[in-house]
């Protein structure tokens, strides 16, 4: 463990965020919270990890779509799959959650969507479990404009039993994470919007609540986020937007 030096550290970090900021960031709290440890338990008498801002991640700033970019998206999306991207924008919803998404979660009459369950695929099969904090379970109101459509899904392509998948594939099933992507991709290229992922949407929507004026809270609720750091950047954003505006209106004002 003394072989592990400050300089050792430096080269390592750098190598790996270089390609990959992120995940840099995460591996050097990790590497100082294991180091830490074994100060603590008096194996090394000082820990080096003394990196200043390792351990901090700057992500890049995403891609924001339109409302009206992202109807023409679902409206390229095959039809059984066009309320994927609706509710990826107007209910912030994750991939995994959308493909967790079973017909017992849908209150038509309440006009609601519940976060109960996340699907994800690895190698070594469906992972199938709950929203990893109590603030990822949530009720979110769907827009009027998302309800219809909505409803007309649940009629068409969804199976009765309570715990039939809303997304689903060509034959009945729930849709696989691949053929998702693969209708996500053509559709994103077909409006000419590349650069966007599916992710993308839910920071979409997130961006126009900010906008309209949703609190912290509020944006917290709707994300699933258990503390305030992440909404905040929403919030950051719609400050920004108002400085840009209030610039804008400075301009037309008489000189003096």
């Amino acid at each position: 463990m003394s072989a592990i030096t400050t300089k050792a550290i430096r080269s390592w970090h750098a190598a790996l965020s270089k390609e990959h900021p992120s995940t840099g960031a995460k591996a050097y709290r990790l590497l100082a919270t294991i180091l830490r440890t074994a100060v603590e338990d008096r194996y090394l008498l000082v820990s080096p990890c003394r990196l200043k801002g390792a351990g901090q991640e700057k992500a890049s700033e995403r891609p924001v779509a339109s409302v009206a970019e992202v109807q023409a998206l679902a409206d390229a999306m095959p039809e059984r799959l066009r309320l994927a991207v609706l509710l990826a924008a107007w209910c912030q919803l994750r991939r995994g959650e959308l493909l967790g998404l079973r017909r017992r979660d849908v209150d038509l009459q309440r006009g609601t969507v519940s976060v109960r369950l996340t699907r994800t695929t690895t190698g070594s099969g469906t992972i199938e479990k709950a929203p990893k904090t109590d603030a990822g379970k949530r009720t979110l109101a769907v827009p009027p404009n998302v309800l219809a459509v909505l409803e007309h899904h649940l009629n068409s392509y969804v199976g009765a039993e309570p715990d039939s998948p809303l997304l689903v594939g060509e034959k009945g099933g729930a849709v696989i994470p691949g053929v998702l992507h693969a209708a996500w991709h053509k559709a994103r290229t077909t409006v000419q919007r590349p650069d966007l992922r599916l992710h993308d949407l839910r920071h979409a929507g997130l961006t126009w609540s900010a906008a309209a004026g949703a609190t912290i809270a509020e944006l917290m609720h709707w994300a699933g986020h258990a503390s305030p750091a992440a909404a905040l950047r929403y919030q950051h954003a719609t400050i920004d937007r108002d400085r840009a505006l209030a610039d804008a209106l400075a301009g037309s004002a008489p000189r003096t």
